[in-house]
């Protein structure tokens, strides 16, 4: 452990004059109550997979007067809440031509540890905040999105970690989708007193300070300088804004309401930016296809013969592996094509990756069905449902088919180098 603070709940603390007004699905609930700036922040700690945070909400909607909610969520996802079939107008080629693939397929993978709490306690986790924006709106209350983004804080905890840790995070993301066990009674206890990011990375989030800080941390401080932002762009002016927050926030998001100083929209803007890409994976893949053609270019000055065989080879392994990741992804024959002719010539083509090339042939000539986005995240919640179901299936023919290619690009250059000394 690297002395990250603990998640607990802090409990309201009331008089038994108080509790007797109370209404009873508020006894016992974690709030905490800041003063800031001329307003008050009511803040209701929830836990995502319980229906007593549900009844929570709509009790405390029910029992005081609020000029704004502000829920723990960004505007992708109450998008997603608020029209649950979004996701079938998904555009594939614009996702895979905008490099976003990545966090498309680790956000499918979420959804399937959703689904199985779903699937397993009878309620869709966040349907709490579904039910504070739906109290508000009825009520003609503000709604107030206050949460980062949650494809940059997935950029951002990729990111603060090293190499090897990202491999543990992987493995953390297919071990949930391998997993098909109940999931047990004390890790719902541990998602009651958590966020739902920090539990799906929960292991390496309690070891890693940086993981905790780009999951937690951050998004607390983000959170309460959207918040202070929020009130002082208010017209007419708040003075009460319940915010509806996961437990695992409570502590920490009280403690910057009252401490921090900082301007908050430069606080947000700057908690909301992307961290720069590392610079020597690209360098080193650029050094390594440079070392290999100038081997090549050797090669023919040497002997033409010697010449054409390593451009063969070439072409045999980066082509051959890539070829493979699409038919392990069973992928249709035009894109194992499109991925044999693509990876060689990787080098003279900038852009669109040859594991691109390859995903979009297989989404052109095997066309996403309504139903295969009608069915997608509960049939990625099951390893096999990444090969029947298209969607899944050109993501996947996405990611083997670059593996293949980085596969293949290592092998021919060790078996050049070894023909040539």
């Amino acid at each position: 452990m690297l002395g990250i603070p603990p998640i607990r709940f802090h409990r309201m603390t009331a008089d038994a004059a108080d509790l007797s007004s109370l209404p009873a699905a508020l006894v016992d609930q974690p709030i905490e109550r800041v003063e800031r700036d001329g307003v008050e922040y009511v803040l209701l700690g929830t836990a995502h997979v319980s229906r007593a945070s549900v009844d929570a909400v709509q009790a405390m909607l029910a029992h005081e007067t609020f000029d704004a909610v502000a829920v723990e969520l960004c505007d992708s996802r109450a998008h997603g809440m608020r029209d649950p079939e979004a996701f079938r107008r998904t555009d594939l080629f614009q996702v895979i031509r905008q490099g976003k693939a990545g966090m498309v397929a680790a956000s499918l993978v979420l959804s399937s540890f959703q689904q199985r709490l779903a699937d397993q306690y009878g309620i869709q986790p966040g349907a709490e905040m579904k039910a504070a924006m739906d109290g508000a709106e009825a009520r003609g209350t503000p709604v107030w999105l206050v949460d980062r983004d949650v494809g940059t804080t997935l950029k951002r905890a990729w990111r603060s970690v090293g190499f090897w840790q990202r491999f543990g995070l992987l493995g953390s993301l297919l071990a949930s989708v391998f997993d098909r066990e109940d999931i047990a009674e004390h890790e719902i206890e541990k998602l009651k007193q958590s966020d739902l990011l920090e539990s799906a990375f929960s292991e390496f989030a309690s070891q890693s300070e940086p993981l905790y800080r780009s999951l937690i941390g951050e998004r607390d401080s983000f959170m309460a300088a959207r918040l202070r932002e929020e009130a002082g762009l208010a017209a007419p002016p708040v003075h009460k804004v319940l915010v509806v927050i996961g437990a695992g926030h409570l502590k920490g998001l009280a403690t910057q309401l009252r401490e921090d100083r900082s301007d908050p929209s430069a606080t947000a803007a700057a908690l909301a930016q992307t961290p720069p890409k590392a610079r020597w994976p690209k360098w080193l893949a650029i050094g390594l296809v440079l070392a290999v053609f100038a081997m090549i270019a050797y090669a023919f000055h040497r002997n033409a013969a010697l010449g054409a065989d390593a451009l063969w080879h070439w072409v045999l392994f980066t082509g051959g592996f890539a070829a493979l990741g699409a038919l392990v992804a069973g992928g249709h024959p035009l894109s194992v094509a499109a991925a044999f002719v693509a990876a060689p010539i990787k080098p003279f083509r900038p852009g669109v990756p040859a594991g691109g090339i390859s995903a979009m042939a297989e989404a052109w000539v095997r066309k996403p069905r309504v139903g295969d986005f009608e069915t997608l995240r509960e049939q990625v919640g099951h390893w096999t449902g990444w090969w029947k179901n298209r969607v899944a299936r050109t993501l996947l023919n996405f990611f083997l088919v670059s593996i293949g290619t980085l596969i293949g690009e290592y092998s021919a250059g060790v078996h050049i180098f070894r023909s040539l000394f």
